[in-house]
């Protein structure tokens, strides 16, 4: 039975314990939707032995997923739960292509996911719209998670060189129930979170998510990370061709930075023999606390089957806050046995006002068949961002420069601005002067049109079209500006030699303005790159999507071709150079999934990607990087989650991911060895009501890192990490 896109009642106990599942690994999906713009954003569960079927929830998806020409997989809800996931970060790595680097000052520590090769930072969306705050993201008021990969300018606006990733949050339904999650597991994680929808009669129903953590690192000596959050909202029209949906959203964090273990100068890789668990932070010091209010009004209208008109509005205001400790050997200390504690710092709030209008039609002229998205988009937002002056004394009095261990030694005398490279004590007692330093404030206003239609030629042969126009301004309060307008576009063709498949070839492209980031990210406005004309990315994509089983199973394959041109490289030697647009990029490559339903009893999730990543052209002083690999960007990735169930109460199963070696820099001097990470999961169904599920992440206590910088440090992954999770629903 159809049911709204953005409230799947009881969909956790339904079915049998296949269904539980195939509503997780099988609920990520490349392929569905229903031909009509009310239907196409259905989500059907299948009683039994069911396959649930994602639609994206953006309007701008003009066809079914089967007959869009590019890669695009939508992460479903229960997926995320199956595999544990409470973070974007958690969720993200299941996806194979996608990589997430870490921020050190200038790039406050957030979210900050690289696809294709390309930062794709400024392509993260809230319901369609750009969330451009810095911020590390939970996943309990998430829907589904859609990744599109290659330039999607036309899609997401300024910025998102390597593609876009689209967060859906829940919204109220027509069917009443209540779930409710309770999680513990070791290093005393905690987490509990429930989903309650009530239909007060048949046009207005409420929806209460919420969620509470209380949870330390596994493996790491110390790190925590608490949240909460809350998220109400109110649906009227369920029942007409008019609806409104108003939501607001309160969620705050508050943990410590974790920058893992320093690199070696001499090898550019994390230094060996020092035990896992070194935390190089200061508890006394230290601290990480983001805040986020989000609201969001959204009204659309139905003029029939085959017209609808949408107004979407989100208010936010976020915050992220931290003092780290970087463990930073630029001066040669961890030769010496000793590790710097340089503190990096943030201090910002970014309040954003987006306003989108949209109308979505299908119709026929000329004997051809038009499903038309077209809309006009309003938004400002203001960042302001400062640091702090953290102050690094000796214990004699006399300040320490940076990185200066070797002049003071380990602990008191140097003020615990230096610690032991084998024996950091996180707990030591610093005392010292912080103090908040002026902010900047970063402002940027954007207007964008655009226009989404894909044609039917005839039942075989489609194209798939879009265009869009930006105007974005943005300035500082140091004087700095910068004003860019500029046309992205994608074109596809489509032919269908069965209808269950589709073979596609298109072109798309992205536009990258300087400042993008808005003063919140690693892509800010600044006296080197405020007059330069945007980086521009273009993709070339030969794919194939295929359905079987009543498509309840998804075969997917890509070749495709990423290029960055006018790429800002610096044109003199030193911090602060000059820069313009001269350099290029690359990234050619192979993608293949296999999503759904193998067996009645198998479902499976799995994916691979290979990357040829290259800087063609480095620019002037950039030369010698020409003909390396990109930062943060694997050859090889592959990822697998696949689950039995052989009876209608148990199931049980299991992933792996690899991601093979990555560079931190395009000179290729700091890496991460590749690695394999082992999960298991298995899962028992009491009642109708009642589940039990246990999943054991990084089974074999794998020790391996997952985040690289381009100096300095690299994070090492959480060791093994059993939890269970009870589940009921009413």
């Amino acid at each position: 039975m159809p049911i709204d896109n953005r409230c799947q009642a009881g969909r956790v106990f339904s079915g049998t314990a296949l269904a539980l599942f195939a509503a997780g690994a099988g609920g990520v999906a490349q392929a569905g939707g229903e031909s009509s713009v009310a239907e196409a954003q259905d989500i059907i569960v299948v009683e039994g032995e069911g396959f649930e079927k994602l639609a994206p929830d953006s309007p701008k998806y003009t066809a079914d997923l089967i007959d869009t020409p590019r890669s695009v997989t939508v992460i479903g809800e229960d997926f995320l739960q199956n595999v544990a996931a409470s973070s974007l970060t958690d969720a993200l790595r299941t996806v194979p292509g996608i990589t997430m680097a870490m921020g050190e000052g200038g790039q406050p520590f957030a979210d900050r996911p690289f696809i294709r090769g390309s930062e794709s930072t400024s392509g993260l969306l809230i319901d369609g719209l750009r969330d451009s705050s810095a911020q590390s993201r939970d996943v309990y008021n998430l829907q589904q998670i859609e990744v599109s990969r290659g330039p999607n300018g036309a899609f997401a606006g300024r910025g998102a060189p390597g593609g876009s990733i689209n967060l859906v949050t829940k919204r109220a339904g027509a069917d009443d129930f209540v779930e409710a999650s309770a999680k513990y597991g070791n290093a005393e994680q905690k987490r509990a979170t429930v989903d309650v929808n009530k239909a007060l009669n048949d046009v207005v129903a409420i929806r209460l998510n919420a969620m509470w953590q209380d949870a330390e690192i596994p493996g790491r000596d110390g790190v925590y990370d608490d949240r909460w959050g809350i998220a109400p909202t109110i649906t009227v029209g369920l029942d007409g061709p008019t609806r409104l949906d108003v939501s607001y959203e309160h969620y705050e964090g508050d943990g410590i930075i974790d920058y893992g273990h320093p690199l070696s100068l001499d090898t550019g890789m994390p230094v060996e023999g020092i035990d896992r668990d070194n935390f190089y932070g200061l508890f006394a010091r230290d601290f990480h606390e983001t805040e986020l209010d989000s609201g969001i009004v959204e009204i659309s209208h139905e003029f029939g089957d085959n017209l609808r008109l949408r107004n979407i509005t989100r208010l936010a205001r976020s915050s992220n806050a931290y003092i780290a400790s970087n463990p930073d050997d630029s001066q040669g200390n961890v030769a010496n046995g000793l590790v710097a504690r340089i503190v990096k710092s943030t201090d910002s709030v970014t309040d954003t006002l987006v306003n989108q209008t949209d109308l979505t039609a299908q119709f026929a002229t000329g004997g051809l068949g038009h499903s038309v998205a077209a809309g006009v988009e309003f938004s400002t937002e203001d960042t302001d961002r400062a640091t702090y002056d953290v102050e690094q004394v000796a214990a004699d009095g006399e300040p320490i420069g940076r990185g200066e261990c070797d002049l003071v030694g380990a602990g008191a005398p140097s003020g615990y601005s230096c610690t032991d490279l084998f024996n950091p004590n996180p707990n030591d007692p610093w005392t010292g002067a912080i103090t908040l330093n002026d902010p900047t404030r970063t402002e940027a206003d954007t207007f964008g049109a655009y226009v989404f239609d894909t044609v039917t030629v005839t039942d075989q042969l489609l194209l798939n079209v879009g265009l869009r126009y930006d105007d974005f301004s943005t300035q500082t309060s140091t004087g700095l500006s910068n004003d860019d307008d500029f046309l992205t576009y994608q074109a596809g063709v489509v032919f269908k030699p069965r209808e269950n498949g589709s073979v596609y070839a298109s072109f798309g492209t992205s536009a990258n303005p300087s400042g993008v980031t808005v003063g919140d990210g690693s892509e800010n406005l600044s006296e080197q790159d405020q007059n330069l004309e945007p980086e521009k990315g273009r993709n070339y994509e030969l794919g194939t999507k295929w359905a079987f089983y009543d498509e309840r199973l998804s075969v997917e394959a890509a070749v495709f071709r990423t290029e960055i041109v006018d790429d800002h490289v610096a044109i003199e030697p030193g911090r602060g150079a000059p820069q313009d647009a001269v350099g290029k990029t690359r990234v050619q490559g192979v993608e293949l999934s296999v999503i759904g339903q193998i067996t009645p009893i198998w479902s499976v999730f799995a994916g691979y990607n290979y990357l040829d990543s290259e800087v063609v052209d480095g620019g002037p002083v950039g030369e010698d990087t020409e003909g390396n690999r990109l930062p943060n960007t694997p050859e090889h990735s592959a990822s697998l989650w696949t689950v039995l169930a052989p009876t209608t109460n148990l199931s049980f199963g299991g992933g792996a991911q690899y991601q093979s070696e990555r560079f931190g820099n395009t000179d290729n001097t700091r890496s991460v060895d590749g690695y394999w990470r082992l999960d298991a999961y298995g899962s028992y169904r009491f009642t109708d009501n009642v589940v039990l599920q246990l999943n054991v992440q990084n089974l074999t206590d794998e020790r391996y890192y997952d985040r690289v910088y381009a100096a300095h440090m690299a994070t090492i992954a959480p060791s093994r990490s059993i939890s269970g999770t009870l589940r009921v629903a009413f």
